[in-house]
């Protein structure tokens, strides 16, 4: 009996495995059910769980390899191409700006902006590789190069004198939009002269380029940036409240603003409140900052900052509803606003509560809470994305006590826009909050939602309709339609979670602390793309049984463990390149899957069917020929990584729009790919072609302007191989 039930787990686990190799080639999804609903029938009619199939299903993908769960490790994997040319899914060439040599917002907006690209800065930057990690540098430099000083005007527009361009705002302010020279100081959508400053966005400007400088652990970049972000805290502290230390600003200064509306005043006008948003993102600045100043030994600033720090955590229990998640934000006066079942003012606030678990600003009871809260609220989540709020506002200031009406119509309507809308920056830190918890079938849900509108290429921001995106007002219809193709930063911050979260990467001033959180139906992982810091590559592999660090080798060297919660990797012990193994123990709760992966077009597919060999165009031969020959140029130049890096890139994107245009892509998830929209997705990937190659010509321009010698040595070359 027991010879017979093992041969048929063999001849099943066999069975399995060629399932899931045909699976690559075909791209048919086949749902794998939870363990405990799998079911082998022995002989007498008896049932035994199977577990032994799961364990057997293996993937070898592009980016990361594993055993188990071949959706989720699917999942990882095409999340990765985002930032990588491909032509699978969109990526980081779609919103790349050649003039400037930096990102922006896609789809015709052009500027960045800080409440969009968060979400994917903070989650993208410990992986992200060049030629990206420097872009996005100079990206975020748009707004430090512009900060405010009290005495410059933002300049916004054309250059003749509008409402948002005259703007002076205060010493340190950042704010909603930058352009080389310019920016706008205020949220610059709605009743601009009722916006107070940009505070929250401004914390979160610090929170992001401490970020970039613990990955990169760069002291001389320290000193760049540091005089800069000490100014931009300085200006938030000018709106600390001495008597319980929250910080009482005006309305639309929230990060996702202009949804808060201060507090209505007796002759109509709109005053300050405490906004629970800027306590939770200025408390994750200060959290890095103080890692910074122990980096570069800075103790008179180390102690400045620990003691903000201190005073702003403690005042956080005063921003919490009795049921243990945070309010939007609170009156003078003690009136709360963001508490359900209130009369008044009774709706969940999305954003800052997602924040404050993301960022780890909050302990794990706190965190618990929160997210209780929100599961048991699924009014909040109807299309597996996390809303703003729900219900509808009744405190924004242009329909203050009411919820629909006057005042609320067009992109104020519930779900549309900033009052109950979706965005992809806000999902990516809702998924890095799920990542700590363990709740992988939340960030499964998110995720794989995200990815099939990524792969309809309708990356909309923000989603319209509560999500469910019927019709998007900005990408349907509008200057903003471009062939049915909406590629936006905001969702990038999907996909960068989904990678960050694995291991929940904390950077501080000596050491990498790691937390693995593969999820459970994965037992193997093995990550082919490095996670940065400094000069140090990490390659890591995941043993995963559990929440609990067992081991831990670096280099096949073991090492002592020295707590079970994390692995704490010293920065100066590491060699240049480690191969990590963390063995994990203690159990995952299972979690019943139903999430069906949209698998075509599928990144790991190579049948020779599914592409149909086509021509490159006349306009692309000859960009793509310079290229081509430039990289050989250069192969051996020292000093030139960086632009070997960016050409390997350019080139890429040709050979994308090459074995895109012969792709069979599918008919399409949430937008079909009809004729029309599969042409508008071709040209889509040669114009990205083009800006790429142009973001090399005016990089090599610079360089026979104002490089060095090596530089005008490249430039010298780059204009040899166009002719």
């Amino acid at each position: 009996m027991k010879k017979i039930s093992l041969l048929v787990l063999i001849l099943l686990s066999i069975s399995v495995q060629q399932i899931v190799a045909q699976d690559l080639q075909t791209n048919k999804t086949h749902k794998i059910q939870p363990k405990s609903k799998r079911k082998v029938t022995k002989k007498g009619g008896k049932k035994t769980p199977l577990k032994v199939t799961l364990k057997t299903i293996s993937y070898d993908g592009k980016y990361c390899s594993g055993t188990g769960d071949l959706n989720f490790l699917r999942l990882i994997d095409e999340s990765f191409a985002f930032f990588h040319p491909n032509p699978v899914v969109p990526n980081l060439t779609m919103i790349y700006n050649a003039d400037w040599d930096t990102f922006t917002e896609g789809a015709g907006w052009g500027a960045w902006w800080i409440q969009n690209s968060y979400g994917f800065s903070y989650a993208a930057t410990p992986f992200l590789q060049e030629p990206w990690a420097q872009i996005l540098q100079r990206s975020w430099d748009l707004f430090w190069d512009n900060q405010g000083d009290g005495k410059r005007k933002g300049g916004w527009g054309d250059g003749s004198p509008n409402q948002l361009s005259d703007l002076v705002a205060p010493d340190g302010s950042l704010g909603d939009a930058a352009a080389p020279k310019q920016i706008i100081y205020k949220q610059g959508d709605g009743d601009v002269n009722q916006h107070e400053w940009f505070y929250e966005a401004t914390a979160a400007g610090v929170v992001m380029q401490s970020e970039i400088l613990l990955v990169n652990h760069d002291l001389k970049a320290c000193e760049h940036y540091l005089p800069k972000m000490e100014r931009a805290c300085d200006f938030i502290e000018k709106t600390r409240d001495p008597k319980n230390n929250l910080f009482l600003v005006g309305p639309a200064c929230n990060l996702l603003a202009p949804s808060y509306g201060g507090v209505r005043q007796p002759d109509g006008s709109f005053g300050k409140g405490y906004l629970a948003g800027l306590s939770i993102t200025y408390l994750a600045a200060l959290d890095r900052m103080v890692e910074l100043y122990r980096f570069t030994g800075d103790k008179i600033k180390l102690g400045e900052y620990e003691h903000r720090q201190k005073i702003t955590r403690a005042s956080l229990p005063l921003l919490l509803t009795p049921g243990g998640y945070f309010v939007k934000s609170i009156e003078p006066g003690g009136i709360k606003h963001g508490v359900l079942g209130q009369a008044k003012y009774g709706y969940l606030e999305g954003v800052a509560n997602a924040d404050a678990v993301a960022l780890r600003v909050t302990d794990a009871k706190t965190s618990e809470s929160i997210y209780n809260q929100i599961k048991a609220y699924p009014a909040i989540r109807p299309f597996d994305f996390l809303m703003t709020n729900a219900p509808g506002l009744d405190d924004t200031y242009g329909g203050w006590g009411r919820t629909s009406g006057k005042g609320l119509e067009g992109f104020w309507t519930f779900g549309d826009w900033v009052n109950g809308g979706i965005w992809g920056t806000v999902e990516g830190r809702a998924i890095l909050m799920y990542y700590r918890l363990g709740k992988f079938e939340d960030i499964r849900r998110s995720a794989t939602r995200a990815m099939r509108w990524a792969k309809d290429f309708r990356m909309d921001a923000p989603w319209a309709q509560r999500g469910e995106n019927k019709h998007n007002p900005w990408s349907d219809s509008g200057k903003f339609k471009v062939g049915g193709v909406a590629v936006m930063v905001d969702n990038f911050a999907i996909p960068a979670a989904t990678i960050r979260g694995l291991l929940d990467c904390d950077y501080r001033s000596d050491r990498l602390i790691l937390r693995p959180r593969i999820p459970g139906s994965i037992n193997r992982y093995t990550q082919k793309e490095p996670i940065r810091f400094g000069n140090k590559s990490l390659y890591v592999t995941c043993i995963n049984e559990g929440p609990k660090v067992k081991s831990v080798k670096i280099n096949d060297k073991e090492i002592v463990v020295e707590s079970t919660d994390e692995v704490a990797l010293l920065y100066d012990s590491l060699p240049e390149s480690a191969r990590i193994e963390i063995t994990t123990e203690g159990g995952w709760q299972e979690e019943a899957s139903v999430t069906i992966y949209p698998v075509k077009p599928s990144l790991v597919s190579k049948k020779a069917l599914d592409i149909t060999p086509v021509e490159i165009p006349d306009s692309l031969k000859k960009p793509l020929a310079v290229l081509t020959k430039m990289s050989k140029l250069l192969v051996n130049i020292t000093g030139a990584d960086d632009d070997r890096a960016f050409l390997a890139t350019a080139i890429k994107a040709f050979e994308d729009f090459k074995t895109r245009s012969g792709m069979d892509a599918g008919p399409g998830y949430y937008r079909p790919i009809t004729a029309e929209r599969r042409e508008g997705i071709n040209q889509f990937y040669s114009r990205t072609a083009l800006s790429m190659y142009n973001g090399f010509a005016r990089r090599m321009k610079n360089y026979a302007q104002n490089g060095d010698k090596q530089q005008k040595r490249m430039a010298e070359m780059f204009a040899e191989a166009i002719k």
